[in-house]
C-alpha cells in the first residue's frame, strides 16, 4: 500500500507539472497553435474579406471625380409612313459624350477622405479580430492543458481510492475495522469517479474547441513561454492600450470619417461645374426618297464642347436632412469613442487585477499542496496507531486533490489573464508573437495598394474559393490523456 500511495503521489505531481514540466520534442507548441490559426481560422478569414471589401470603397468614391465616357447607338426602321412626303426608311446613328468633372462642392474630395479613413478603421478591426482569436486559441490551448492535469489527477484519485477500499475490506475481515469505514471509502470511491467521468467531458469539450478555433487536434502540448512584456503597474498598462488598443484606434477613424461625411452631405447643396463634349453621327443608309436625296446627305456627323452649371435652387430640404442626419451620426460616433475607451480602460484594469490575482493563488496554493502532502502523510502514519480514523484519511486525500485542481487552474487563469491583459494593451498580434517565422503575415496594405488606383471598369479578379480548413474529416476528440510514470 505505501509502495502504491508512493507511486500515485508522484504521478499526481507529474500531472501537475504539465503546466510547466519539459514535454516531448515532438509535441505542438502555443506558437505552432497560433500560426495554424492564424493561416487558417474562418473568422479571420472572413475579416480580411471584409476588409479587402472596405478598400473598394476608396476607388468606388474616386470615379466621381474621373471622366465618365458614355456612348449609344440606334439603328430604326420605319415600317409604316402616311404623310404625304415620307422620310427615310431607315436611319442608323450613334454619338459619344464626355463630362470632366471639375467642381463638386468638395463632396467627392471629402467622400474620398471619408472612405480611406474607413480603410484606416477597418484595418484597426482586422488587428481587433486577430487578437480576439488569439486570445480565444491561448484560453482553448491552456484549457486542454488544464483538463489533461484535472484528468490525472482524478485518474489517480480513483485508484488510490480503490487501494484505500481494498485495504480497507481487508481490515473489516480481520474485524480490524468496521463496516461504516468500509461504507465510507465506498461512497468516496464513487464521488470520485462521478468527478473523473465530469473531468473526462471537460476534457472532451476543451478539445474540441481547440480543433474549432485551430483546424487541427491537439497533440501533446507543451508548457507556453513566458508573456513577455506584462506591466508593473495598471496605470503603465492603460497608457499603452489608449495608444495601442484596435477597437479605440478603429473608434477613433470612424469618428474622422464621420466628419467627412457632414461634408459630403452638406455639398448636396452647392453647384456643380464640369466640362461636355460629344460627338454624333447619322446614316440613312441610302433609303431617302428621290426627292429628298437631291438635298439631304446620305450620313452626316457633329461635334459639340461645353461647360455644364448645376445650381440646385430647391430641392425640398433633402441636403439640410443629410446633413443632420451626418451630424447625427458624427455625433454617435464621438461618443462611442468614449463608450470604447471606457470598455478598454475596464478590461485592462480588470485583466491586471486578475493576472495579478492568479499569482498570488498560485503562491499559495503552492503552500497549500505542500501542508496538504504533508498532512495526507501524516494522517496515514497516525492511522497505523490508531490515532486517526479511515475518514480522516479519506478527508485529507480530497484536501490534497482539491489544492491540486485549484493550482492547475489559478496557473491556467493566470497565463490566460496575462494573455487577455496584452490583448487589451494592442500587444498581442501575430508580430508580437513571431508568427512570421511559420509563414509571411497577412498585410491589408497589399490588396490596398493594389486596388486603389484601378479606373478600368473590367478589371476583375478570380472568383472566391475558401481558405479556411474544414474539421469534418478531424476524429471526435477522446479524454485519453499520456500515460503516467509511476513508482510501485
Amino acid at each position: 500500500m505505501t509502495a502504491r500511495r508512493t507511486g500515485w503521489m508522484l504521478a499526481a505531481s507529474a500531472c501537475l507539472g504539465v503546466c510547466l514540466a519539459a514535454t516531448p520534442a515532438s509535441a505542438d507548441t502555443l506558437q505552432e497553435a497560433l500560426a495554424k490559426a492564424y493561416q487558417s481560422n474562418p473568422s479571420l478569414q472572413a475579416a480580411r474579406a471584409n476588409q479587402r471589401a472596405t478598400d473598394e470603397n476608396v476607388p468606388i468614391e474616386r470615379a466621381d471625380a474621373l471622366p465618365s465616357l458614355t456612348s449609344t447607338a440606334n439603328y430604326t426602321e420605319n415600317l409604316y409612313d402616311s404623310s404625304s412626303q415620307p422620310g427615310p426608311a431607315r436611319q442608323a446613328g450613334g454619338n459619344v459624350n464626355l463630362a470632366v468633372p471639375l467642381y463638386a462642392g468638395g463632396g467627392i474630395r471629402a467622400g474620398i477622405r471619408g472612405a480611406e479613413t474607413r480603410v484606416r478603421a477597418g484595418r484597426a478591426d482586422l488587428r481587433g479580430t486577430e487578437s480576439q482569436l488569439f486570445s480565444q486559441v491561448v484560453a482553448a490551448y491552456m484549457d486542454v492543458i488544464q483538463n489533461e492535469a484535472i484528468v490525472g489527477l482524478a485518474a489517480n484519485n480513483v485508484e488510490v481510492l480503490t487501494v484505500n477500499l481494498q485495504a480497507t475490506s481487508d481490515r473489516f475481515q480481520i474485524g480490524d475495522l468496521t463496516r461504516t469505514d468500509v461504507a465510507q471509502s465506498e461512497a468516496r470511491l464513487a464521488l470520485a469517479q462521478g468527478d473523473l467521468r465530469t473531468a473526462q467531458a471537460n476534457l472532451i469539450r476543451a478539445r474540441e474547441t481547440y480543433v474549432a478555433l485551430v483546424g487541427d487536434e491537439p497533440g501533446e502540448l507543451q508548457p507556453p513561454p513566458p508573456l513577455p512584456g506584462l506591466p508593473e503597474a495598471p496605470e503603465a498598462a492603460v497608457a499603452v492600450a489608449m495608444e495601442n488598443n484596435p477597437d479605440l484606434l478603429g473608434a477613433q477613424e470612424r469618428a474622422e470619417a464621420a466628419g467627412y461625411d457632414i461634408r459630403v452631405a452638406s455639398a448636396s447643396r452647392l453647384p456643380r461645374i464640369e466640362i461636355t463634349s460629344g460627338g454624333t453621327y447619322n446614316n440613312f443608309l441610302d433609303s431617302l426618297p428621290a426627292s429628298q436625296a437631291a438635298v439631304l446627305s446620305n450620313s452626316s456627323s457633329g461635334l459639340s464642347a461645353g461647360v455644364r452649371l448645376t445650381l440646385p435652387l430647391f430641392q425640398g430640404g433633402r441636403p439640410a436632412a443629410l446633413e443632420r442626419q451626418a451630424q447625427a451620426r458624427a455625433s454617435a460616433a464621438l461618443e462611442n469613442v468614449v463608450a470604447t475607451e471606457r470598455d478598454v480602460i475596464s478590461q485592462v484594469r480588470s485583466a491586471y487585477s486578475t493576472w495579478r490575482a492568479a499569482n498570488a493563488i498560485i503562491a499559495s496554493t503552492e503552500a497549500a499542496v505542500a501542508a496538504a502532502e504533508l498532512s495526507l502523510e501524516g494522517v496515514r502514519a497516525e492511522n497505523t496507531v490508531g490515532n486517526r480514523t479511515i475518514l480522516n484519511i479519506l478527508d485529507a486525500q480530497q484536501e490534497l486533490l482539491q489544492a491540486r485542481v485549484q493550482l492547475v487552474t489559478a496557473r491556467r487563469n493566470a497565463y490566460v489573464a496575462g494573455f487577455t491583459l496584452l490583448a487589451a494593451m494592442g500587444r498581442a498580434e501575430a508580430r508580437d508573437l513571431g508568427l512570421e517565422s511559420y509563414g509571411p503575415l497577412y498585410d491589408p496594405t497589399i490588396n490596398y495598394e493594389r486596388v486603389r488606383g484601378i479606373i478600368w471598369d473590367w478589371a476583375s479578379d478570380p472568383d472566391p474559393v475558401t481558405q479556411a480548413t474544414r474539421t469534418v474529416d478531424i476524429p471526435a476528440q477522446d479524454a485519453d490523456i499520456p500515460e503516467l510514470q509511476t513508482v510501485e
